[in-house]
């Protein structure tokens, strides 16, 4: 799968494709029902597959106060889209440029001189542009003006609702991980580098990997029973903190996670970590020493949830 970082690297060979449009934030069930969509005009018309994306996200860049919180970072976005026929990924950087660009040059500049595009795929609520002019009826008609197709994304359902990247994050913050498993179709992942952290989990002997989350806000928050990738002998299961740590005074979101029997040397290895089971939500304690005592009782219950899945 080929980066294309900005319009500006936009090259004659990238000119003919079928393309979509938008943040893809979790890499879903109903994002990849539409990669499969794509896929199959692709094969049709004998031409590659773009998806077309933001960085920031949208919402991201016009307000960042009341900003979701982030299911995948780019890294991690662009590595579900590898599984599934993706051939390109155009990332548009969503700046001021960008947002003050008139429905109608982007239709031309980025969709039809940049991509020339041959058959697209978008929400039929889909809207962009400067003031958010554009919309589906209005790449329609461009369409029907310079030989592409525009159609709707089709619908996918779990359980009854939507699958949307909102429904995911309303049930991680409700520790439904269950239910953001079934929308995402694989049990939800972050993904980071292991840095070295104050090591205070190594005096009450529960070292910790240290995995710095890069995010304004994180999806999940609390306790969990989780398992490592990217490392000998995975999974490896563990139990994990995602919060600020407000017992010790810590500030900035981190993942910690403390591996069961696992003694290898991890610093700065690329892992996966994926979510399994919430035990508790994050909350402060009086002392040190009631925070070991929780961590312990933690430890168990995440090692109970893995006595029981086996």
């Amino acid at each position: 799968m080929e980066l294309i970082r900005g319009r500006h690297n936009l090259r004659p060979h990238h000119h003919g494709c079928v393309a979509t449009i938008g943040n893809f934030d979790g890499v879903h069930l109903g994002h990849q029902a539409v990669l499969g969509q794509l896929a199959e005009k692709a094969a049709e018309l004998c031409l590659p597959t773009t998806v077309i994306t933001f960085e920031p996200q949208p919402q991201e860049y016009f307000d960042d106060a009341k900003i979701p919180p982030r299911l995948t970072r780019l890294r991690e976005k662009l590595r579900a889209l590898q599984r599934y026929s993706v051939n390109r990924v155009l990332c548009l950087p969503f700046n001021r440029a960008l947002a003050q660009m008139e429905a109608e040059d982007f239709i031309q500049q980025v969709l039809i001189e940049g991509l020339g595009v041959r058959y697209l795929v978008v929400g039929d609520d889909f809207c962009f542009g400067k003031g958010r002019r554009g919309d589906f009826a209005m790449l329609q008609r461009a369409g029907a003006e310079h030989g592409f197709e525009v159609v709707h994304m089709h619908t996918y359902e779990v359980n009854g609702g939507r699958v949307s990247s909102t429904r995911i994050r309303e049930a991680l913050q409700a520790g439904n991980l269950s239910l953001a498993e079934q929308l995402l179709g694989r049990p939800y992942r972050m993904s980071g580098r292991v840095a070295h952290g104050n090591k205070l989990g190594r005096t009450i002997g529960f070292p910790t990997a240290n995995i710095f989350l890069h995010r304004k806000k994180t999806p999940v928050e609390g306790v969990f029973a989780v398992e490592m990738f990217g490392i000998e002998g995975e999974p490896v299961p563990g139990v994990a903190n995602v919060g600020t740590r407000p017992t010790v005074g810590g500030t900035r979101a981190l993942l910690e996670v403390h591996l069961f029997d696992f003694e290898g040397e991890i610093y700065g290895r690329h892992v996966h970590v994926d979510f399994l089971h919430r035990i508790r939500e994050e909350r402060r304690f009086e002392s040190f020493d009631a925070l070991k005592a929780q961590i312990l009782r933690d430890a168990e219950e995440a090692k109970e949830f893995f006595t029981a899945r086996a």
